[in-house]
């Protein structure tokens, strides 16, 4: 039998891709696929998304030009805050713990609540900053207690005393430090000191106050003199002089002349106790000058009495 030959065709070896480079470094170079045309490449409805896009950016912008976006800001608040509310984070209770010489009300303000504040963007530390800024409030802690809860823990600093110093009057600490500007009358129960680091000695003239005993309820305030010694101011206007050294015993002998002599009835200006021995006693202009008619008519009785 006749061997038959074939009358396939050869088929031609597949072009291999491009090679970019060496074979290491493993690129190839794809022949580009066919083009997709522009309108199948563009999502559905772009247009539309568009369009609202641009009204609502429009609307915004008018909203904002005409004022109405201040308005609900100063009404309602900030956005994310009326957000936060309306998803039911809105502060509904605070509780506030040592309070003492500050109000309720002063803390709110200091920490920043009010009725447009949410709980999920009220910043707490910020809040405790603020709070301990206050010359009152030596420590503050501030908590967020979700859903809708704020805690305040404070620790005041104590009014000691009230210091007056170039015209302008102070609370201060018990070791001198000035807590606040006396700006209303919640304080007015506290001694008084006067002058110049009057402030740094308070203790020393509410010592002396309280030696005082009885007579303390009349002492209206404190001056200190030359750094040195103490002045005391009574409810009737007259001073009395402290010596610089010993001055509790100085205070005994005052006592003394009130019990015995009814001192602070007398119409006298001042009683200096500066000398160990004695007591000088200034008399009003009033007081003064009955005194001096006096004596001028009791020597002129004597001296009618002489010549008779």
């Amino acid at each position: 039998m006749t061997a038959r030959s074939s009358s396939r065709l050869p088929v031609p070896a597949p072009t291999p891709p491009l090679l970019v480079g060496s074979e290491r470094q493993g690129r190839w170079l794809r022949r580009p696929r066919r083009s997709q045309p522009l309108a199948e490449r563009v999502p559905r409805h772009i247009g539309s998304w568009l369009a609202l896009g641009f009204l609502t950016l429009s609307l915004t912008s008018g909203f904002v030009i005409g004022g109405q976006y201040q308005t609900v800001q100063e009404n309602f608040g900030p956005p994310h805050h009326i957000l936060a509310r309306v998803l039911g984070f809105g502060i509904d209770r605070v509780t506030i713990a040592g309070l003492s010489g500050i109000s309720e009300q002063e803390v709110l303000v200091a920490a920043g609540i009010d009725s447009k504040t949410s709980l999920l963007f009220f910043d707490a530390d910020e809040a405790r900053r603020q709070l301990e800024a206050n010359p009152l409030i030596r420590e503050a802690a501030v908590r967020k207690l979700y859903p809708g809860e704020i805690s305040i823990s404070l620790t005041e600093r104590e009014p000691y005393a009230l210091w007056q110093v170039k015209g302008e009057l102070f609370v201060i600490a018990a070791d001198g430090a000035v807590i606040d500007k006396m700006d209303d009358g919640r304080f007015t129960y506290l001694p008084l000191v006067v002058g110049p680091n009057a402030n740094v000695r308070a203790s020393e003239y509410l010592a002396l106050r309280k030696q005082a005993g009885p007579l303390a309820e009349h002492i209206r305030a404190g001056t200190l003199v030359s750094d040195r010694r103490w002045n005391l101011k009574l409810d009737n206007g007259m001073d009395v002089r402290l010596p610089e050294m010993k001055p509790e015993i100085a205070m005994q002998r005052f006592i003394s002349l009130q019990t015995n002599d009814r001192i602070l009835d007398k119409d006298l200006l001042s009683l200096d106790f500066r000398e160990p021995d004695r007591v000088i006693a200034r008399l009003s202009e009033e007081a003064a000058g009955a005194r001096a008619e006096m004596l001028k008519t009791k020597f002129k009785a004597k001296k009618k009495g002489g010549e008779a």
